[in-house]
């Protein structure tokens, strides 16, 4: 196959040096038009990611999609203190890493039953300090970068406007980084994050408190269209991969992808990706222009059930041979992600639910 990412994706080990390299070549300015607070260009994001995933590990896809689907623009949404304008510098230039910390220790997806908590009694009395408690369990990039941003609630109640953003360097006094203890994802700096009594300055308070699951819904519509780029390009080269393989394997002189049960499976897998990219398509600007949570919550569902029957599909057919190290089995474990980050199919579906009478008569339109 060949390279897809020479010429689109600079060079680099790990997420910090590629997004230098992006920096360097002025794609970042081209992925953020009206930088990176305004639009996206999913098109250009949609071509990095593919050529990350062609490039692998997928821990650096993983990485880099956070960073510059969510991360990045969120911070770049809030940043109104010296401090957060000097992080959102730095991360715009390619020269710092920026880490997501939403998912808490006990609630998972369920934001708003999160745990971890900012204490603003000082900051409000006086413009003094904050104090940060809890934990976030699978960071992407905890182990890896500077900075986190981390949703904590600053009032009890399980209202949206409960809830708020910190910049907190993980260099700092009362935050304690684990390494995640999987296999998985190389490449990615997945972790738990503690914060025991961390003191910050208010300077390190993003946006208005009450902002805060406002905020990441806005953000995470996008995530989730960057995640289903992923996933289309992933499934694309696996597929291609696949059937390559089997051209390659005869059984009594007959190649395997020519065998008609075999063929019918690779199709309907083929059908199932172009339907996915078809409603990408479609989904790019109700996503990116007017942030419809419902829109990606329909793509983001039918991401995670293509990806997993694709590559449940294509694992199979490679046999024993799929569980060499580094093989297709590992890329399936890896891919159960997609049903897993940016909200559990079943919780996206809810959203869909919600939404059932307006959206079939959208369609019906």
């Amino acid at each position: 196959m060949p390279d897809k990412a020479a010429g689109v994706l600079p060079p680099g080990r790990d997420a910090r040096e590629v997004l230098a390299g992006l920096a360097r070549t002025g794609l970042l300015d081209r992925l953020y038009p009206a930088g990176p607070a305004g639009e996206i260009d999913a098109v250009l994001l949609r071509r990095l990611l593919g050529a990350a995933d062609a490039r692998g590990p997928q821990g650096l896809v993983l990485s880099l999609l956070v960073q510059l689907a969510t991360a990045l623009p969120l911070l770049a949404q809030t940043a109104s203190s010296p401090v957060a304008e000097k992080a959102l510098r730095s991360a715009a230039e390619g020269q710092s890493l920026l880490a997501l910390a939403a998912t808490d220790q006990q609630a998972g997806s369920d934001l708003a039953g999160l745990a971890t908590q900012v204490d603003l009694t000082a900051a409000d009395a006086d413009g003094g300090t904050v104090i940060l408690d809890g934990v976030k369990r699978w960071v992407t990039s905890a182990t890896t970068a500077d900075h986190a941003l981390v949703l904590a609630r600053h009032r009890p109640g399980r209202h949206f406007t409960s809830f708020t953003w910190l910049l907190v360097p993980l260099s700092a006094p009362g935050v304690t980084v684990h390494r995640a203890d999987t296999p998985l994802f190389a490449g990615s700096g997945v972790g738990h994050v503690t914060f025991s009594g961390c003191r910050l300055d208010r300077d390190h308070l993003l946006g208005r408190p009450g902002r805060g699951l406002a905020l990441f819904a806005r953000n995470i519509a996008v995530e989730r269209l960057a995640s289903a780029a992923w996933g289309t390009e992933l499934c694309s080269r696996v597929l291609a991969d696949t059937a390559a393989r089997l051209a390659g394997r005869t059984v009594d002189g007959t190649p395997l992808d020519r065998n008609p049960a075999v063929r019918q499976r690779l199709a309907e897998c083929a059908v199932r990706v172009s339907a996915l990219d078809a409603l990408w398509t479609a989904s790019l600007e109700r996503i990116t222009g007017q942030r419809d949570a419902t829109a990606a919550a329909v793509l983001k569902a039918a991401s995670g059930a293509t990806v997993e029957h694709v590559l449940t599909v294509c694992a199979q057919l490679w046999g024993a041979d799929g569980f060499a190290v580094g093989g297709i089995q590992q890329l399936r474990s890896e891919a159960a992600l997609f049903g897993i980050g940016g909200g559990a199919t079943e919780v996206v579906l809810d959203t869909v639910a919600d939404q059932l009478v307006p959206l079939v008569e959208r369609l019906a339109a």
